[in-house]
């Protein structure tokens, strides 16, 4: 059922959804609090946006130019009336199309800054996925998997420009692989928790390409212990 909420605390924004195609999750709001922009004139992408939050709680901050990837036609629509109900059209640019054909949009490295929230489950022809496909291409990696996320960060990003990602942790290892292949040096990483006593339900990364190696792990983050999110990295 479609539905106008409000973006958690983010007052006054409002998020435009389809509870029976794609819902927003913690992920995206911790990934967007998570981001750092250098500078005023920064460009951000935004990958696999879904329905725009990332880059609405980026604008709520920030007022540089956001472009953002949705490959779902109903999804990215929804993203669109999200940007257009808030106000930031002038911000934000919606691109409905495959993050493959970047090469259509930008030219090489082009960004200063680089976020996603990618599928984060592997496929294959016997894996038990979602019957709704807009679930099912959201959660995996049907369209865009791992090297093809960071084949189109290496082509897109500037040297020295900075990628954010949220993950499962239990894929932490194959992300510090793909990482090293592509020379986007890991450089933070912060593990989150739904509780103590409980294992990492998610891990933020943030990289820079062709840096040099330098890693800071962040303690560790209880979202049990937040009312808010807002803020909730820079308290």
């Amino acid at each position: 059922m479609r539905e106008i909420n409000d973006l958690y605390d983010y007052e006054p924004f409002k998020i435009i959804q389809d509870s029976d195609v794609f819902k927003f999750s913690l992920d995206s709001i911790l990934l967007a609090e998570f981001v750092e922009i250098p500078n005023k004139d920064a460009l951000v992408l935004d990958l696999c946006t879904g329905n725009a939050v990332v880059p609405l709680i980026l604008s709520y901050f920030l007022g540089n130019k956001i472009f953002a990837f949705e490959i779902q036609d109903y999804i990215a629509k929804l993203a669109q009336e999200s940007v257009a109900i808030n106000k930031k059209n002038d911000q934000i640019s919606i691109i409905n199309d495959d993050l493959k054909n970047i090469k259509n949009y930008f030219p090489g490295n082009s960004f200063d800054v680089i976020v996603a929230n990618p599928p984060y489950f592997k496929y294959k022809n016997t894996s038990l996925i979602n019957e709704n496909i807009n679930k099912a291409i959201a959660r995996h990696e049907i369209k865009l998997n791992l090297k093809e996320l960071f084949e189109i960060v290496k082509f897109a990003l500037k040297d020295n420009g900075v990628f954010y990602m949220v993950h499962l942790p239990e894929r932490l290892e194959e992300i510090l692989f793909v990482c090293e292949e592509y020379k986007i040096v890991v450089k933070k990483i912060q593990f989150i928790y739904s509780s103590y006593g409980k294992n990492a339900s998610m891990v933020l990364i943030k990289c820079v390409k062709n840096a040099n190696n330098g890693l800071l792990v962040n303690p560790p983050l209880f979202i049990n212990e937040y009312t808010s999110y807002k803020n909730i990295f820079r308290r």
